[in-house]
């Protein structure tokens, strides 16, 4: 038994010779794991002394063994498996994602917990510790790869008991249900009739739901008929593959895949036009709306995806063959494409007179945000998105969070006006601001 920093009790029964021989062979590990952990406690993204307790007493690097100490325990994700590609196929979240949605699931002993993606096992590891000896914990890949690396890796480190299975997560785990806690590592665009069925009809379901290329952790539980949010919170993961799978389609705005328009919807899309509207002069909207270098997009993103033409655009700062002005956020900006035209979000200093990029959190520095258009019928689309922009200032700034709804097998009745409305195949998604 152990204490952590806030005096937790740190409980290691049934694993007590692995984590002891961790502690005695290699106090470097330890040490990183519980500097990990106060880190975030700071942070915020621990909030229970539960998930306090198994992040201290689950060894991630045990999880890691090809990746030096000091990777394995900062706060960042590790990738452990790329396509051909070289896309991220399977990965390491994020220690500080893993807290978050720990925190949004709420696992108690005695819990019967699905997990969707197994990665390297260690989730399901922490997920096990949350259950306890009298709950049970299955996860599930489609990867035979990943999915043997799991269980070697918990075996190693004490976690014999989880039942890693092979197989397509869009079907769940129908021999183990019903299950009191779901959760997903994969970004999902939709939430398979699985997953819902071998939900108990208490439980809670947390998945990283991709609404028009956003990905947002939305903790579900079931309300009348449908299931409602009681959590969201912006996160990253790696899209689903098997039966679930739906890839975005990307539309290269120059000639070496340095910038793109990343579009989630299933609409027509006339490349060629988009291509030769970004080789053409920017015709730019400022809104007037300022915001601070600390200040988070994820609320406007949201708020901003309720237009119809919504989606993202990529860039490198060195986006050749285009005339791209300053992207608000190089590696996902909002934006709206037509057949012919797009336009996005920028931002300029909203102090001429301050020299220098910003920094995150850097002093009192804020930028002004506007929108750039391109092509035809670009200066109507950054019109639009910087209306909306102000609109969002005005009247939703300081409201009140929106909430999520999934309505499975959406006859079209029941469901509230929203500001975003989304039909996927098992369910209608329903973004509604109070």
């Amino acid at each position: 038994m152990n204490f952590g920093r806030r005096g937790v009790a740190v409980d290691y029964a049934g694993r007590v010779g692995v984590v002891a021989a961790d502690r005695d062979d290699d106090p470097g590990a330890w040490k990183l794991r519980m500097a990990l952990v106060d880190e975030l406690c700071a942070a915020g993204s621990v909030r229970s002394a539960a998930v306090e307790a198994a992040l201290r007493a689950v060894p991630r690097h045990l999880f890691l063994p090809e990746v030096p100490l000091e990777e394995a325990y900062a706060n960042d994700a590790v990738v452990t498996k790329t396509a051909a590609d070289g896309s991220s196929l399977s990965l390491a979240s994020q220690p500080g994602v893993v807290a978050m949605m720990l925190e949004q699931l709420d696992v108690r002993a005695g819990h019967r917990v699905l997990e969707i993606g197994a990665g390297t096992g260690y989730n399901a590891a922490l997920l096990a510790h949350l259950a306890g000896s009298a709950g049970r914990v299955t996860t599930v890949d489609l990867d035979e790869d990943i999915t043997s690396a799991a269980r070697r890796n918990l075996a190693v480190a004490g976690y014999e008991r989880v039942r890693v299975a092979c197989g397509d997560g869009e079907f769940g785990a129908e021999e183990d249900a019903p299950f009191d806690r779901l959760t997903a590592t994969v970004a999902a665009w939709d939430l398979p009739a699985a997953w819902l069925r071998q939900l108990s009809d208490r439980g809670r379901l947390v998945a990283p739901l991709r609404l028009r290329g956003l990905i947002r952790s939305v903790a579900f539980e079931r309300a009348d008929g449908y299931l409602r949010s009681r959590s969201v919170e912006p996160c990253g993961f790696v899209p689903m593959r098997g039966a679930g799978a739906y890839p975005e389609r990307a539309v290269h705005l120059d000639g070496d895949g340095t910038a793109m328009l990343k579009i989630d919807d299933s609409g027509p899309v006339d490349t060629g036009a988009l291509l030769s509207a970004a080789e053409g002069p920017a015709e730019v909207a400022w809104t007037g709306v300022t915001m601070a270098a600390q200040d988070s997009f994820c609320p406007l993103d949201l708020w901003l995806a309720g237009i119809d033409g919504f989606c993202r655009i990529t860039a490198r700062p060195q986006s050749a063959g285009t005339g791209l002005v300053r992207l608000a956020l190089p590696f996902g900006t909002s934006a709206l494409y037509g057949p012919d035209s797009f336009a996005y979000l920028t931002v300029r200093k909203d102090d001429p007179g301050m020299a220098g990029q910003m920094s995150s959190g850097a002093g009192k520095s804020r930028f002004e945000i506007g929108a750039a258009g391109y092509g035809s019928n670009g200066g109507r689309l950054s019109a639009v998105l910087a209306g909306q922009v102000q609109e969002w200032d005005r009247d939703r700034r300081a409201a009140s969070e929106p909430w999520i709804g999934a309505y499975p097998g959406w006859s079209g009745q029941d469901s509230p006006v929203a500001r975003l409305a989304v039909a996927r195949r098992h369910c209608r998604f329903a973004v509604v601001y109070p």
